[in-house]
């Protein structure tokens, strides 16, 4: 798969700012993050729990809680329209096409008194009006290699594989430009998770269809996708073509990433582990967010946040929001 960066992007997410706030505390959820999708292309968003995937791809849908979330600074932008300041109504027509989603755990987004037919057939009914709605539902459970015989099925009789493809094949009802997988792995055993993976592919290339890829496994991004992102603490800290920012990471954060997804061992014996908490997020970061779990830690990470590159805008480029990476730049690598 070659990304079209000939084209311009589908999803475009610049130095967003985001927050919730909660039992009378604002939380700093998303503080500095950016990403590029372009057409045609498949790109990873990585990082622990609690770094701010997840909220990244909500505030890409119009999907936030409202009251409670606020978009502070910086801006979305999808397929050319700047939505960050969209109403409920104008979201409307956003979701679904050009950019549609689907999340890990399926069986919380499929209604349970609905037939897999009727809810394929809804989302084909809003987004396909002048067609036939049982040929078209036919026709996008088998893109997702599920038999016509499902359209009778209800959630609870299918396996979490069959409901991972129904919700697939309900995104795709949209024609949607660009497609969010959210973890869309995570509660499947390891042959299904190839599946699913093998078909993720599949349709992309088929479809010529984006794909934002989010997930903590790194070896599923290695596999799927040509550029990943890596998020810490709200902030992307490190990004560029997924080979060479795995082979060889530039933020020490990243680095400890790869060493544990590789299960290294330590000279101890023990498993390679990043020490340390994620931090909290209740407030703004004024300094280098993974400095108090950075063995490579000096004075100007704990005084203010390493500075953006200057070749922000070239996507192709391995980046790394990191102090240390800057100092060996300077010394010539």
């Amino acid at each position: 798969m070659m990304a079209h960066e000939a084209n311009s992007p589908i999803l475009s997410i610049e130095n967003l700012h985001l927050a919730y706030t909660a039992r009378q505390r604002i939380i700093h959820a998303i503080q500095d993050a950016s990403l590029v999708v372009m057409g045609g292309e498949a790109v990873g968003l990585a990082g622990e729990s609690g770094s701010g995937k997840s909220t990244l791809a909500r505030a890409a849908m119009g999907l936030l809680p409202n009251p409670g979330a606020q978009i502070i600074g910086g801006k979305v932008v999808v397929d050319g329209k700047d939505v960050t300041s969209y109403s409920s109504r104008q979201w409307e027509g956003v979701r679904g096409n050009p950019i549609a989603i689907v999340f890990q755990d399926p069986l919380s987004f499929l209604n349970p008194v609905l037939s897999m037919g009727d809810q394929i057939a809804e989302s084909v009914r809003r987004h396909d009006p002048n067609v036939d709605e049982r040929a078209r539902s036919i026709e996008l459970l088998d893109l997702v290699k599920l038999p016509p015989l499902v359209m009778q099925r209800y959630a609870h009789e299918l396996s979490g594989g069959m409901r991972q493809r129904v919700m697939l094949a309900i995104a795709l009802g949209c024609r949607p430009k660009l497609l969010i997988a959210d973890e869309p792995t995570t509660a499947l055993d390891v042959t299904t998770q190839g599946e699913i993976l093998g078909l993720l592919r599949e349709l992309q290339s088929t479809l010529d269809m984006s794909l934002l890829l989010i997930s903590h496994d790194l070896g599923i991004l290695r596999w799927s996708c040509e550029r990943v992102y890596i998020m810490y603490a709200g902030h992307t800290i490190e990004s560029g073509r997924t080979n060479d920012v795995l082979a060889r990471p530039a933020h020490p954060y990243t680095r400890g990433l790869v060493d544990a997804s590789r299960m290294k061992r330590l000279d101890d014996g023990h498993f390679s582990t990043i020490g340390g908490d994620v931090p909290q997020l209740h407030q703004q970061f004024q300094c280098c967010p993974f400095h108090d779990r950075c063995s490579h830690s000096m004075d100007l990470c704990r005084q203010q946040l390493p500075s953006k590159p200057s070749d922000m805008g070239d996507i192709a480029v391995h980046q790394a929001r990191c102090w240390l990476e800057e100092s060996q730049m300077a010394k010539g690598g």
